[in-house]
């Protein structure tokens, strides 16, 4: 029941590409859609929005799959405090919504709520505290966090770097009914016992793998290669998100995002993102330079495009697929950096004793 009731309702949420509706699915956004309903419990739209694209589709369940919902070596509640404070750094208040409300559901008490406020301070689980302020801040892997979890948790801090950026894009800033007070209360506490309910569903490790072909494990996701279900899922995704980011990604654009991920983005955007925007973007052809600015957002100020940045990349020819496919691109380009650096600032090392 809970299927068919939010069909319609979750891809109303997507915004500047035009959904794909369960009936009208097909191939292997048919297959998607089926696991997706059997394995999350519904049809979730930050997953949903990528259906213009079919293999991008593949790669974001895939990767959301076998991080967040499998269970391997960390359970559940410590990855959704991760994906909760990833989301709230990334000021990714859809994000913040749903991973806030699964986290109250599963554990009952007010730390969900200090999590996606950034007050990390004030949670009052040990364990959970930690991991919010590793997943914010960086740095080693907090106690008692050994090599076998490093896998996991990383990743579930790749995908969410991932995701919100996606999500800051594609869909409108909350899945919840535009009501106020006392009634959003009302809404917010059925929303966690509805993804509390929903997160104790554990499904079968790497049962995702086959929607998209076997792909060696590039060097950046090396920290990976301790869960061969994360590893799989990550090497399959990136090879599926690289190869739409060939296709659409003028190479100039792509040398320019990987030149400001290496030099950490230049001065922070910031209140000045939009100066630094056409300054990064300056040196390339006029007509490349919608990809750019587009580009640039995703991977450094997603939540400042706008419907002009997507109407001026439209106004080159792109349709539905081209546009998920370079905001995919920047997006898990970006998370992978983020993640490389994770790891290499101690997750592995400290993981590692």
């Amino acid at each position: 029941m809970l299927v068919r009731a939010t069909r319609r309702v979750g891809l109303a949420h997507v915004r500047h590409v035009r959904p794909v509706a369960r009936r009208a699915a097909s191939g292997l956004v048919s297959e998607v859609y089926d696991q997706v309903e059997a394995d999350f419990g519904m049809l979730a739209p930050p997953v949903a929005l990528h259906a213009p694209a079919p293999l991008s589709l593949a790669a974001a369940w895939m990767v959301v799959r076998e991080t967040l919902l499998c269970v391997g070596a960390v359970d559940r509640k410590a990855k959704e405090a991760v994906a909760a404070a990833v989301s709230a750094a990334n000021a990714c208040p859809y994000c913040v919504e749903v991973h806030g409300a699964t986290l109250a559901g599963l554990t009952g008490g007010p730390d969900a709520e200090a999590i996606v406020a950034g007050r990390t301070e004030a949670v009052t689980d040990p364990r959970l505290r930690a991991l919010a302020r590793w997943a914010r801040d960086g740095g080693p892997l907090p106690e008692p966090c050994r090599a076998v979890h490093v896998p996991e948790l990383v990743a579930t801090v790749v995908t969410f770097h991932y995701l919100n950026r996606m999500v800051n894009i594609f869909l409108h800033e909350s899945p919840l009914p535009p009501v106020s007070g006392p009634a959003r209360t009302a809404v917010r506490r059925v929303a966690q016992r509805i993804m509390g309910g929903l997160a104790k569903h554990r499904p079968a490790l790497g049962t995702s793998l086959p929607l998209l072909p076997e792909a060696p494990l590039p060097a950046d996701l090396s920290w990976a290669a301790g869960q061969p279900h994360v590893a799989g899922a990550l090497a399959r995704a990136a090879a599926a998100i690289e190869a739409g980011g060939r296709r659409v990604v003028p190479g100039g654009v792509r040398e320019l995002v990987l030149e400001r991920l290496a030099d950490g983005g230049g001065p922070a955007p910031g209140l000045f993102v939009q100066d630094w925007l056409e300054a990064s973007v300056a040196p390339l052809p006029a007509a490349e330079r919608p990809a750019g600015r587009l580009a640039l957002l995703a991977a450094f100020a997603s939540y400042r495009v706008t419907d002009a940045v997507v109407a001026d990349f439209r106004g080159q020819g792109h349709d539905d697929r081209a546009l998920i496919e370079l905001v995919s691109w920047a997006s898990l380009t970006t998370a992978r950096r983020l993640g490389h650096d994770l790891a290499a600032a101690g997750a592995g090392k400290e993981g590692s004793r």
